[in-house]
């Protein structure tokens, strides 16, 4: 076996151990009833300290426990909005089986989105959608598509000129059956590489929107929510209000973006030959 496909599945290993405990310590985390929730005004802004470790914040909640809860619930939109972001995108692609029309409006489209500022376009759509969780999930999910559903448009377009897809469409099947039976499989392991990339932007996209002002409830326990009240105590030096939840989201956007280029590297039949 090739000594580059083995180095590269001992990297997607060693990465997918980190997350898998880095998963494992959030959804512990989310089971704790409470985490960093509860005010103590006796325990206020107190500096880490083995009773806690991330110190405290205006309220004397644990900022060790907010943490956590924080990173549990960019946990699940970075999910959610990452997966409807693959399945958006794998829809506007698979337009190109279905025809010639239906591909020229899914390309329209996806030049639209794509010639809009990003940040611009995330405001804009959280806005339209009234602001919170739900708004937040739907905003990152239809900004992030278009990059992957090129992706997945150039990989179709090959994939429809192979012996097998041609020798399918000669005993006379529909495009939807080539494009379900044979197609869609192909394009899985691109998928699941597009879905573990966008992961992280996704994140960090939520925080960004969140500390703005256009995401998450204040009153959620989130990443930016955190940073936004940090940025009122830091001249006062609480610098752990600040630096621990931005180390936190830091470490978990390296840790799936690390795992997302591992399993590109495996997935690249380039990889197989150098």
């Amino acid at each position: 076996m090739n000594s580059g496909v083995i180095t590269g599945r001992a990297r997607a290993a060693a990465t997918g151990v980190v997350v898998a405990f880095l998963l494992l310590g959030l959804i512990a985390a989310s089971l704790l009833p409470g985490a960093g929730g509860v005010a103590d005004f006796g325990q206020r802004n107190l500096p880490p300290s083995l009773a806690h470790p991330f110190g405290t914040d205006a309220m004397g909640r644990d900022m060790f426990g907010r943490v956590l809860s924080g990173l549990v619930l960019s946990l699940r939109i970075g999910l959610l909005a990452a997966g409807i972001s693959v399945v958006i995108a794998v829809l506007m692609a698979g337009a190109t089986a279905l025809g010639r029309w239906p591909d020229r409006a899914a390309g329209f489209v996806t030049d639209v989105m794509l010639a809009l500022p990003h940040l611009l376009l995330l405001l804009l759509l959280s806005f339209a959608f009234g602001g919170g969780t739900g708004a937040v999930i739907w905003a990152v999910a239809l900004s992030h598509w278009p990059r992957l559903a090129r992706i997945l448009r150039a990989e179709l377009l090959q994939l429809q000129a192979a012996p097998y897809v041609e020798a399918s469409r000669g005993f006379g099947r529909s495009r939807l059956f080539i494009l379900h039976q044979h197609i869609l499989p192909h394009l899985a392991p691109q998928m699941l590489v597009g879905f573990l990339l966008m992961f992280p932007h996704a994140i960090l996209h939520e925080a960004g929107l969140t500390f703005l002002g256009f995401g998450l409830e204040p009153s959620r326990p989130a990443i930016g929510v955190m940073l936004a009240e940090a940025m009122r105590h830091l001249s006062a030096g609480r610098w752990w209000l600040g630096v621990f939840p931005g180390l936190g989201l830091l470490a978990m956007v390296l840790a799936f973006d690390a795992l997302g280029s591992a399993a590109e590297r495996l997935t690249d039949p380039r990889e197989g030959q150098t």
